[in-house]
């Protein structure tokens, strides 16, 4: 079992290159017909856990791209507890997957794009900021957001054009 960080280091300079993964995932998922939202999971500066969007192909609703990269991490760390680790995903958390990353002890998460609809961390509410939960999680949005943004209008305009 890998040794468990307290608290995530924060290293700005790399927000962009593990969002580009993310996207990178994202567009993995679109290929296969999938809403294409991707993520990583980083701890110490490594990648420990990867996913997109398969609801659809695995049928099963709960395979957000963050539940799949925390269940990947998880696994491969042994461990159902991720402290010090930060979560990259291209769209703002539902409350699905907001929830699970409290209970994973994620130290932070980095988001692209705005989920407007169903987006719990800035959009409609501010979960990592209510008072009953047991951990807190800091969190950021918007880089990459344009790039993020991008391939979500694309795969859905696409979607639209061939029904």
């Amino acid at each position: 079992m890998r040794q468990i960080r307290p608290a995530a280091i924060i290293d700005r300079s790399r927000d962009q290159d593990f969002m580009r993964e993310a996207l990178a995932l994202a567009a993995q998922g679109a290929r296969l017909g999938e809403v294409p939202v991707g993520a990583v999971l980083v701890q110490d500066g490594e990648i420990i856990g990867r996913g997109f969007n398969c609801p659809i192909s695995g049928s099963d609703p709960s395979a957000h791209a963050e539940m799949v990269a925390i269940r990947a991490a998880a696994q491969a760390l042994d461990n159902y507890r991720l402290p010090g680790s930060t979560l990259y995903v291209t769209l703002e958390p539902c409350s699905m997957c907001a929830g699970l990353i409290v209970h994973s002890r994620i130290a932070r998460v980095v988001y692209g794009a705005l989920e407007p609809k169903a987006g719990i961390v800035q959009s409609q509410g501010q979960f990592f900021t209510q008072g009953f939960l047991n951990h807190r999680v800091l969190f950021e949005g918007g880089v990459l957001a344009e790039e993020c943004g991008a391939i979500l209008s694309e795969f859905f305009k696409t979607r639209r054009s061939k029904s």
